[in-house]
This record gives structure tokens, sequence and C-alpha cells, in this order.
């Protein structure tokens, strides 16, 4: 059974959400009403409907008409407003809580009531709704006070004064300006609690209780907790500083009483249920209630649920949640949230954002749209825009991740925060000094970083093993890769080569992409032993840099081990070495040997070619992993990141196009049972150089110069470099990755057999003097 699923809202959260439910095996469909451009652009599984959260008769409408047998509420706003009620009097599923429960969220007067009535820890408070009353008691107060909006104001109705000066404007703003309208009808002036911020959510359905992974969100809009009051910069989840007692705690002494208390009041609390806590000295004491999914909290703590959210959900709806399976994921999650110029007061809107795929490619990213529109393209439409969230083993690592992933997007006047986490990570003290790491020692200090080297290992050892059959004896962190080689077959061959990506790596440092060079490296040593027609057993790599960057060695392997899975190639092991001095900063370098096997009936013997046999050409998909030290040359003073129309995309981005595998191709041939008599890989020394690696030194190759059109990236280097066609030929494959020689009778079969990406360029004749000769 698959079911139609209605979310609530165009938020981050619902984005968040909307991304968790489409993982399920019994869902269908996620409509996310009104949505964002992240879910607009998401394809699969889920779709944007034009509903504002605000129209609950048109919502109950749709879900009614697409058969919607779940709808999830996103924003405080509507649950407060009532929209679960509504649904349930249409008979409709609605995952959030009822009005009355919802109020504690939607009124601080009744919320701080509430847990005054069942004996929650909280700040002592006072209600105002007259402003010479409320300033009047600013004036007088003996301690540090917070003055918040006791209604809806998006999160940014609370306001810590630094001064009675600064109280007084916070007083005015509200009560006289009415910044906030309505929300601000009555104001809650309360203590100002000292000690670490900390989100509890929990599901809940009425009567259990299941919690999340502890989450701490950052408010303040700049570094050092400073400036104004956001609806949230960044988060991360588990945090430390919440242990199992603490957890039990707010559970059982702050959530449960509560829960109790609304059933005994009408109003059964079901949804998720968000406590936010501040950890004094004197214990947690509650800050605030929330009655729904915080953001950003939603974007790290979901990514790390196992369990089926909808499952979950329904599972609360019939009340049914202790029989669930709420499992999480070990590591941590850490979001950091880019913003318009302006937030959180007035901002531009229309602003194009570039890098997205870029930020997604890194493993363990995901970006999560919150104030962005897709038309024709993505743009800014909200204050807080996107977050990036790294997910990781540590929270080190998961913060480097979410900051690697952000450093690829942009925007006009985009800001964040960049200390997400630092005091907990440990990178600053209470005072905001640097404090040496735990894993700092003086062979770091000679520029060797053992526990990155560590890291890195268990950011790609998800990867390698993803590679594995059941031929892996030891693999990854064994001293030496075992591949059981018994059932290779009657006669095996062996088939070893090694080769580099080269300078490519700095095209890629240049543009903070890696994944591409580890799809490069398996490729071009996967069709140098196609060549003698074997298939490739296992791959080894070896990464070298002068300071290792676990995430830039993680994203390396990843690409690898793509390229490896879709080879059938096992990834068996590597090496990642860090050697400050040898090489330069920055630098990367990235080598691989494959092994292969082919029986000894079935190599590729080129002393069979003759002369009159056609030469068949399969296309590249661009430089591959050669002549890129000249072409850096060429384009040693133009912009990466500059679109250029003849190549319809970035020249950073038509360099680092993959070095493309014949594997596949070069197989349906040879399932045809057409006799391979060559195959020449074009690598380093182009189309002149390499055929002569091969050929019987009695033939040559004539090659047809107007059998294709010389791509357009080839054409730049050659015009822009002012460089002869004979070095062209002699240093790239000029849209040539790989030549085929077959009987000419078979030709036409064989161009049939390897698509059509193949074409004739030529054919073989007996040599005079040049191995190659272009006509």
């Amino acid at each position: 059974m698959t079911n139609n699923v209605l979310v609530v809202g165009g938020g981050g959260r619902e984005h968040a959400i909307a991304w968790k439910l489409a993982q399920s095996d019994l869902v269908a469909k996620v409509f996310v009403a009104p949505g964002n451009g992240g879910t607009a652009t998401a394809g699969g599984k889920i779709e944007n409907v034009p509903i504002a959260d605000s129209q609950i008769d048109e919502l109950i409408a749709f879900a009614e008409s697409n058969d919607v047998s779940l709808t999830v509420v996103g924003p405080e706003a509507p649950l407060t407003a009532g929209i679960v009620d509504r649904f349930e009097e249409a008979g409709l599923a609605c995952f959030g809580p009822v009005a009355g429960a919802a109020r504690l969220e939607g009124s601080k007067r009744f919320s701080k009531q509430l847990m005054h009535k069942v004996s929650v820890p909280t700040a002592a408070y006072e209600i105002f709704t007259d402003y010479e009353e409320a300033l009047a008691y600013v004036r007088n107060a003996e301690h540090a006070i917070v003055i918040k909006a006791s209604g809806l104001a998006a999160g940014k109705g609370v306001i810590v004064p630094g001064s009675l000066a600064e109280a007084e404007q916070a007083l005015n703003r509200l009560m006289i300006d009415r910044e906030f309208g309505a929300a601000a009808d009555e104001v809650v002036i309360e203590e100002f609690l000292e000690g670490q911020e900390a989100t509890i959510l929990a599901f809940c359905d009425g009567t259990t209780i299941v919690p999340m992974p502890a989450a701490q969100d950052h408010k303040p809009l700049l570094e050092g907790d400073q400036g104004p009051n956001t609806g949230g910069m960044g988060a991360y989840a588990p945090t430390p500083v919440v242990d199992e007692s603490i957890n039990e705690f707010v559970v059982e002494s702050v959530i449960r009483p509560v829960v109790r208390q609304l059933a005994l009041e009408g109003s059964p609390y079901v949804g998720v249920i968000y406590a936010g806590m501040m950890l004094t000295a004197q214990g947690p004491k509650v800050l605030e209630f929330n009655c729904r999914f915080g953001d950003p909290e939603a974007q790290v703590v979901l990514p790390l649920l196992k369990g089926d959210l909808f499952e979950i959900l329904n599972a609360c709806l019939a009340g049914d949640l202790d029989s669930a399976e709420v499992e999480w994921h070990d590591g941590v999650a850490a979001t950091v949230v880019a913003a318009s110029a302006g937030y959180p007061g007035p901002y531009d809107k229309g602003i194009p954002i570039a890098g997205i795929g870029e930020a997604e490619s890194i493993p363990g990213v995901t970006v999560f749209h919150a104030g962005t529109n897709h038309d024709a393209e993505l743009v800014t439409s909200g204050g807080r825009v996107l977050a990036v969230t790294g997910v990781q083993p540590d929270l080190s690592m998961a913060l480097a991740c979410a900051y690697h992933g952000i450093e690829h997007v942009d925007f006009k006047g985009m800001q964040f925060r960049s200390d997400i986490g630092a005091r907990i990570a440990g990178q600053t003290d209470t005072e905001g000094s640097p404090v040496a790491l735990p894993w700092q020692s003086s062979y770091a200090d000679a520029g060797v970083d053992i526990a990155a080297g560590n890291r890195a290992v268990e950011m790609m050892e998800r990867d390698v093993r993803s590679t594995y059959t059941d031929d892996v004896i030891a693999g990854i962190g064994a001293f030496g890769g075992m591949f059981d080689a018994a059932e290779l077959g009657a006669d095996p061959v062996l088939v070893a080569s090694t080769d580099g990506v080269g300078t490519k790596t700095k095209i890629a440092t240049a543009m903070g992409r890696y994944d591409t060079i580890g799809h490069d490296i398996v490729n071009h040593c996967v069709n140098d032993i196609l060549v003698q027609g074997a298939r490739p057993l296992f791959f080894l790599d070896y990464i070298a840099t002068s300071s290792l960057d676990p995430l830039i060695a993680a994203a390396v392997v990843s690409g690898m081990a793509t390229a490896c899975r879709l080879a059938g190639c096992v990834l068996l092991g590597g090496e990642t070495a860090e050697m400050p001095g040898v090489y330069v900063a920055d630098e990367i370098d990235v080598v691989g040997t494959i092994v292969g096997v082919v029986e000894r009936d079935q190599i590729i013997d080129p002393t069979q070619v003759a002369a009159g046999d056609v030469v068949l050409a399969i296309k590249s998909t661009g430089l591959h992993t050669n002549g890129y030290s000249l072409a850096r040359h060429v384009f040693e003073h133009w912009d990466l990141d500059d679109r250029v129309a003849a190549l319809g995309t970035s020249l950073g981005n038509a360099l680092l196009e993959p070095h493309r595998s014949y594997l596949a191709e070069i197989t349906r041939l040879r399932e045809t049972g057409i006799p391979i008599r060559a195959l020449v890989h074009i690598t380093g020394g182009g189309l002149i150089e390499n055929p002569g690696r091969v050929l019987p030194s009695t033939l040559a190759l004539r090659l047809h110069l107007d059998s294709w059109r010389i791509p357009p990236l080839f054409a730049l280097i050659q015009s822009q470099g002012n460089i002869a066609a004979g070095e062209m030929f002699r240093t790239f494959n000029m849209g040539v990755g790989m030549l085929v020689v077959v009987a000419a009778e078979r030709a036409r079969d064989a161009i049939d057999a390897l698509g059509s990406d193949a074409w004739v360029i030529g054919e073989v004749i007996p040599r005079e003097t040049d191995e190659v000769v272009m006509q």
C-alpha cells in the first residue's frame, strides 16, 4: 500500500520533513504547500502545491481530492489557528497538536501558567498588558531580564537587553511601535537564565513520549552570540551537554507533566513537542515550549532518524507510539544557515543562488531550502535562505562537513555564522579564546595531523565497503588487501596498470570540487587494462597532500567508489599520505593501481591487425586526464567559474568533466562475437603517439579529420593558446577516447554494438614513416 502525504509549510523544516517522508516505501507522493525552491526542484516523490499554509479550507479540499492519507503541519501559525481541529472535523488525518494544545507555543502566558500549575522549573516571570506598568517593572528590576512577546513572532519576539536603555527600547518596539502586532498584546518579562541552551524534541501520542537526540540551536545573528535574535543560524545534534540523566529529567519532569495536564484539560497533545531548555547551575529550566519541529533543529534531527517517519507519525495519531520503531543513526548532524543581507530586518529578494549542486556533491552534505524560489532560476525569497547540513561520525567532522558545503553556496549579500558549535567542538574556551584540541600533538606541530587521517578513514570506509564482494578476504584497515582468486577462470592472466590524474587536480583544488577526480583515476585505469581485454578485479588508490583535509580525501574516495561500483570492481584499499614540505600547500596528488583478469585465449592480440582493417572511434567526454598542464597555461588568467557559451557550462566544469570508461561499450562488442584486433586508449601523447603502443611496426593508421567535429573545448584551447594543430593532436585526445580496430567486413556490426558515440575514423595502412597519418 502506498500513500499520498501533504506537508503544510514552506521553510527549511518543511523541506526536511518532506525529504524524510519521501524515503518511506509506504509513501507514493509528498505534496508540499506551498513549498520552496528546494522542494520544487527535488523531483522524485516531492511536488509543490501553490496553497499558503493559512488557507485551511483550500488545504482540506486539496487533501480530499488528492487521496491524501496524512497531512503533516510544519509551522506554528496554522497549528495555533486550529488546522488540526479543522482537518479532524473533515475526517482527515492530520499530524500536530489541536489548537488547545498548541497554545503551549501560541501564548507564553498560557505556557508559563501551565508550567507553574504542574511545577515545571522555569524562569520567574511577570505578565504585562500596560506599557507604563511594564516600564516601571523594568526600571526597578534587580536582576537581568528577558522580554518576550507572548504571541507568535516567527522566533524573533525574544529580546535580551544588555542595559536599561535597551530594555526600554525593547518595550517601546513591542508595546508602542507594535513591531510584532498582536503577538505583543501581552508581554512576558522574566529573569535571565545563564547556562547552556539545549532543545529536546519528542514525538508524542497523547500519552507516550519518545525523545529525539538533543540539539543545540544558535539564535543570535552574529559570531560569539552577538547581535539580534533570529529564527536560528545553525544547530547540531546530538549535543554532548545533554547526558542521559538530563534527558530523563526533561522527559519525566518537564514534558510528561505538561502532556498529562493538557490531557486532563481536554487537549491531549499529539505531535512533536519542543522543550527549549537552559541548563543552569540550579538544574535544567524551561525557556519555552514549541508545538512542532524546530527550525533549524529539524534539519539536524531528521537526518539522524533511522526509522520510517511516516510510520512513526501514524503511530502517534493512532495512540500507538509505544509500539513504533523509533531508532537513530550513530553519528552527528550539524547545520549552518545562510541568510540574506539585512536579516532579521528588511532584505532584498530575487537574488540568484549558485553552488547548491557542488555543495551536495560532498559526501554527507544535504542542503535544505527555506527562503528560496525557483522559476527560471533558483533565487532568494526569504531571510533565512537555506541550511547546509553535514552528517559525520563526530561533531567536529560534521561541522567541517557543513562548512565545507556552505563554502560552495553563493548569493549576493549572503551571511552566515562561522562559529556554529565552536565551544562544544573544542575550538574556543568560555572567553572565546582558541584552545588546544584533544588530538593536537608535537607530530601535528610538524604538520602531520594523525587524527585527520583517522577521520578521513572513518569517512571513506562506508564508500569503500560498498564496493566489496564475497571475493574480498581483507580490505580497508588491513596491512594488505586480500582477494580470493579461486574463481578467476580456467586459464586466467592478470593484467595491471598504474596511473595518475596529473595536474587536473589543480583545477579541482581551484574549483573546490574533488568528486570527479576519483572517477578519473578509476576509469583511466579501467581503460588501460581493457586494451588487453581484461575486466577489472580490484583497485588500489594513493592520495598525497601537504596537509590532509578529511573531507577532500573522502570526496575523492567517494568518487572512486562510485566508479568502481559501476565497473564491477572492488576498491580494495589504499594509502592517504600527508607530506608537509614535499607538496605545496593545498596541492593533492591522486594515483591508482588496478588489477584485472582475462582468459588467455581472450587476450586482445594486436599482432592480428592487418592492412585494410577499419578503425572505429568512441567519443571522449573532455580532456580526460591528459593535457592539463598546457590547458592550465592557456587559461591561466581566466575565471573558472565564468560560463562559456560555446561550452554550455563554466570553464571549470568543462575541464573537470570525468574521464569516460569504455568498459560497457567494449563488453557489448565482445558479447557479439566480433573479434577486436586492437584497442587504443587515447591518453598522454594524444592521437599521434598512442596507436604506436599497440600497432605492429609495419603498420600505421590513417585517420580522416573530416569524420568528426572537434569538440568546442579543444577548439577553445587551440584558439586561445595559438597552438599548432600538430601539437594539439599530440597532446590531447581531441574528442576521441578509444580507438577500436576490427576487420572491414565487421565494421558496420561493430558500430551498431558500440552505440551512437562510435563512428568510422580511419583504416589501417602499411607504414611508410609515421605511425599515424592525418588527412
